[in-house]
């Protein structure tokens, strides 16, 4: 028996009830499912088993100038039919269901379809990964030329997008590891058989991947943090080391001024007894802490 496709983009609530009243599904799934997308917050991925069918949310994950932009994608599914809805995203994309319509056309059961759409959102966290990691090259090669307030702000950018990318992954796991598992019940029908299960053991190990590929992003960002503090403090170093010899240079004249014009003025009358004297003491101490400085690498 061939299995009913249904999808349905960013459907109204007659639209969903229409489509899914063969399954039976409760007003509280029908709600959310016609209900719109947030785009402030990437959608939560879960699995609900329910009388006769299950509801999976997915996230799929999108870059979009810099930024990861996570498309709603629920998949409610039957023994016999299968309803996608797609919510735009906030930059109005939608998540794509070319794995699921390919299985659509070659008859497969509906457990094939629920796998080819996790399956198609964990490859889109492979990419999401690429993404991130070339990003932190990117920071890590222009941070020498950025000011300090652009690094902080694309250090934080880039950590915010790891945190987001780490709780959906996940969570997307999740779902998988249920499926997987055969925690998923919806009556005497079985949804999944073992030959369904065991082709999300792939898509299982692919999302194991990408938390630990997200986890080796967090350390090179880390790294990046360290680099750049270090940076921070070296240049601190330079401008104490400059000052201290600004100071030390303005510091020892001054001394020879005061103690030679304190202590003599009255017993020399002649120029080169004043003037003379305490300029040439200045010129030679003078000449003595810029080649010490100088062999010390101050200069």
């Amino acid at each position: 028996m061939s299995t009913h496709w249904t999808d349905l983009v960013d459907p109204a609530r007659d639209a969903v009830v229409q489509a899914t009243e063969a399954l039976h599904v409760d007003p509280a799934t029908i709600d959310r499912l016609a209900a719109t997308a947030s785009g402030e917050r990437p959608p939560l991925p879960l699995l609900e088993a329910h009388s006769g069918c299950i509801l999976a949310v997915l996230a799929y994950p999108v870059s979009t100038q810099g930024r990861a932009d996570y498309l709603e994608l629920d998949v409610l599914a039957s023994p016999d039919a299968v309803v996608t809805v797609r919510k735009a995203g906030a930059s109005g994309a939608l998540a794509p269901v070319d794995g699921v319509a390919a299985r659509a056309d070659g008859d497969a059961p509906v457990g094939a379809l629920v796998h080819a759409a996790i399956d198609d959102a964990a490859d889109a966290f492979l990419v999401l990964v690429d993404d991130i990691f070339a990003s932190i090259d990117d920071l890590e090669d222009e941070i020498e030329q950025l000011s300090g307030a652009d690094v902080r702000r694309r250090i934080a950018a880039v950590r915010n997008e790891l945190l987001r990318a780490r709780r959906v992954s996940s969570m997307t796991r999740t779902v998988a590891r249920r499926i997987l598992d055969g925690r998923v019940d919806i009556g005497r029908s079985e949804l999944f058989p073992a030959e369904i299960e065991n082709t999300f053991v792939d898509t299982y190990e692919t999302l194991v991947r990408v938390t630990e590929e997200l986890d080796v992003a967090r350390d090179l960002l880390g790294g990046v943090r360290d680099y750049y503090q270090a940076t921070i403090a070296e240049q601190q170093n330079e401008v104490a080391k400059t000052l201290t010899v600004i100071a030390s240079l303005v510091l020892v004249p001054s001394l020879i001024v005061g103690f030679y014009g304190q202590n003599f003025a009255r017993h020399f009358g002649d120029w080169y007894w004043t003037f003379g004297v305490s300029l040439g003491l200045i010129a030679a101490t003078t000449v003595i802490q810029l080649a010490l400085f100088r062999q010390r690498r101050w200069l």
